[in-house]
């Protein structure tokens, strides 16, 4: 957990990237496309979190790094998905998605440079 007022630790702030991305799909307009692909969002959000913290339990180097790379993964598909939804136009499911195409954008790449420096 965070310290008080610090920011997030990482597996709080994944946790809260994934629970966020559940808070919108909830109001997602059913449309065609957004059938098919609110449910691989929902999974590799969900897998961005669960591999890094998996990746914190990990058995040894090679496990963390294998791990924190699928959770890279997972973010970088998860940008993908939330920049494919359909918001229908609605300003505030549009703030919304946009700010988490940032954070998946920002979570890959703190999860690059742990896996640089760890390697």
């Amino acid at each position: 957990m965070s310290g008080e007022g610090g920011p997030p630790n990482l597996e709080e702030r994944t946790y809260e990237f994934a629970r966020d991305v559940r808070e919108l799909v909830k109001r997602l307009p059913r449309t065609e496309g957004n059938i098919e692909d609110i449910p691989q969002l929902v999974r590799a959000s969900g897998s961005v979190a669960a591999n890094y913290i998996e990746g914190n339990d990990s058995l040894g180097k090679k496990d963390f790094l294998m791990r924190l790379r699928i959770s890279r993964k997972e973010a970088k598909e998860s940008g993908l998905f939330l920049r494919l939804i359909d918001c229908d136009g609605e300003e505030m499911l549009e703030a919304t998605r946009q700010r988490l195409v940032q954070e998946a954008t920002e979570l890959k790449l703190i999860l690059s440079s742990i896996i640089l420096k760890s390697e």
